[in-house]
């Protein structure tokens, strides 16, 4: 085993963190690891250029426990260092990985971050810390207080620094370095990008900084790209539609699908979750509560899905996150390097979606100039696609019980059934029930999106149709309507509004959706703007409420 550590060994470890990186089964230095460990432990500053999922947490990590080895060991009064990273869940990940590479050490490692008492945190800064993690505003706040000071530090560490300046921290930044005296510090900055506001924060604060820059890696010949891409092009209307589709076809173990608003997150999560997904939001009107209770059921496997925009997902990690899902194009390319780099590391292989509409094909244009990557253009998924792909799946687990062998007390129902069936008779129909059985639902699926089943059918309708079916026999489409559960609409409040004030034939209204803060119902495109004109007119439950065609703005 030390064989496969020699590569942490010559970089001047000390013995006992190559040990605790051997338990942890590291093997050998990732390449920003190789370049930076050993000038970082000599004290130099650095600036270096890294995606997420390089290794660079190890990268400055490893230096620190090193350097406060050097330094006589923890226990000295005051923080050696200070990490500063832009989100409570970031500073969670780094103090866990310092505290993993530093146990044999005793290395007191606190983070401390918005959201938590500041009393508690207090308490553990006095009681003596040898690494402060910290995010911006919080490490303020504890300067102000006199609860960390400074001015024993000599080593600042700017982790995720571009997004820390887009997220407005560049005053409490530059705040932290001018009070941590300039002639003793080391200055280590990373970022995913480098634009002038941070070449400018290096030049203010930096002493000849060694420059690193980590490309991503490219593929072998022959191999596939550790990260798939790929684009559907597409009106707003139909993303949902869309989107329900693709889930069915990747079946993500876990995926992050962003959104621009705090608003779009909010209908998207109830929209999938009405549809039968296990979803759940998060964004920055949440409070620390709300954000832990999330994270814990999506860490869990609880939640299949996490809706979120770009500014409460940054510094996530989530270990068995396997797709990502742009389900609004980020403002800048700069961004969607971000957020497709939380899948696909670790040598695993990640899956990168992007729902783009006609009149952004130029922002996908600039994406791939800048990740100098082809993103694939797809169609979406058919339904005849959704069959093809549930067939392959019963195929696959009938091959997994034939090859366990261990369905030999079932022998009796075949021999049974033998005397009046042909055996492939019989086998097809024990396929036909598994299969339907686990696709929930038969091969005579309509042609429409595969949301398995809707939060509510009509119940103004004697026999209601199958979710989403159009029942005029047309193309139908779906209303927004801006009131739900909440305030105790049910389905036949909007049969009733949509009858008597639009004028339309109840029968002629499709499925119906009630989630907690509106409403979904499907009418025929021929009146759909009948509809919407009759109900923006009347009351809904005493109240007035906003109806528009379902995706609209």
């Amino acid at each position: 085993m030390k064989k496969q550590n020699e590569g942490f060994a010559g970089l001047g470890l000390d013995a006992r963190i190559v040990e605790a990186l051997t338990t942890l089964g590291y093997e050998e230095p990732t390449p920003i690891q190789q370049q930076t460990i050993t000038p970082l432990i000599d004290g130099r500053d650095l600036l270096g250029q890294a995606a997420t999922g390089t290794g660079k947490t190890a990268a400055f990590a490893l230096p620190i426990l090193q350097r406060l080895i050097d330094a006589g060991g923890p226990g000295k009064e005051g923080p050696l260092a200070v990490v500063l990273v832009p989100t409570r869940e970031l500073a969670m990940q780094v103090a866990e990985a310092v505290h993993r590479y530093g146990k044999a050490l005793h290395v007191r490692v606190l983070p401390v971050y918005g959201g938590q008492p500041i009393g508690r945190q207090i308490h553990a800064m006095r009681s003596g810390v040898d690494v402060v993690i910290a995010t911006p505003g919080r490490a303020l706040d504890h300067m102000r207080r006199g609860s960390l000071q400074m001015g024993g530090v000599k080593i600042v560490v700017l982790d995720e620094a571009d997004e820390m300046l887009d997220m407005g921290f560049q005053e409490d930044i530059e705040t932290v370095l001018k009070e941590t005296p300039a002639a003793e510090r080391q200055t280590v900055l990373f970022s995913a990008t480098m634009p002038p506001r941070i070449e400018a924060i290096a030049k203010r604060h930096q002493r000849d900084p060694i420059r690193i820059k980590i490309n991503k890696p490219t593929a072998k010949a022959g191999e596939a790209p550790k990260v798939r891409q790929e684009a559907y092009v597409l009106p707003r209307a139909q993303k949902m539609e869309a989107l329900g589709r693709i889930l069915d076809i990747e079946t993500p173990a876990a995926a992050i699908v962003f959104c621009r608003t705090r608003t779009e997150v909010d209908e998207l999560t109830e929209t999938l979750n009405a549809r039968g997904y296990k979803s759940e939001a998060l964004h920055g009107g949440m409070n620390q509560y709300e954000r832990d209770k999330v994270m814990r059921r999506v860490r869990s496997g609880e939640a299949e899905l996490l809706i979120a925009t770009d500014v409460a997902a940054r510094g996530l990690d989530i270990d068995k996150l396997t797709h990502v899902v742009n389900y609004d194009l980020p403002a800048a390319p700069e961004a969607y390097v971000h957020r497709i780099g939380r899948v696909g590391r670790a040598g695993r292989e990640g899956v990168a979606i992007t729902l783009v509409e006609p009149r952004e094909h130029h922002a996908l244009r600039n994406i791939e100039n800048l990740t100098k990557h082809k993103i694939t253009v797809a169609k979406v998924p058919t339904v005849a696609d959704l069959r093809a792909r549930k067939m392959d799946n019963t195929i696959a687990a009938l091959r997994e019980v034939l090859a366990a062998d261990d369905a030999e007390h079932f022998r009796v129902a075949v021999d049974s059934l033998s005397t009046q069936y042909d055996v492939v008779q019989i086998a097809m129909a024990a396929v036909k029930l598994y299969h339907e059985a686990t696709a929930g639902e038969s091969d005579e699926k309509p042609e429409t999106i595969a949301s398995e089943k809707p939060a509510v059918q009509p119940a103004a309708k004697a026999t209601a149709p199958h979710p989403w079916r159009p029942v005029a026999g047309g193309e139908m489409v779906r209303i927004y309507i801006g009131t739900g559960k909440q305030a105790g609409v049910r389905p036949q409040d909007l049969v009733g509004a949509i009858a008597n004030e639009a004028g339309i034939a109840g029968g002629l209204i499709g499925a119906i959706q009630i989630a907690d803060r509106f409403s979904l119902v499907e009418v025929p495109a021929e009146v759909a703007d009948q509809v919407i004109k009759a109900l923006g007119k009347s009351n809904i439950r005493g109240k007035k409420v906003q109806v528009r065609r379902d995706g609209g703005r």
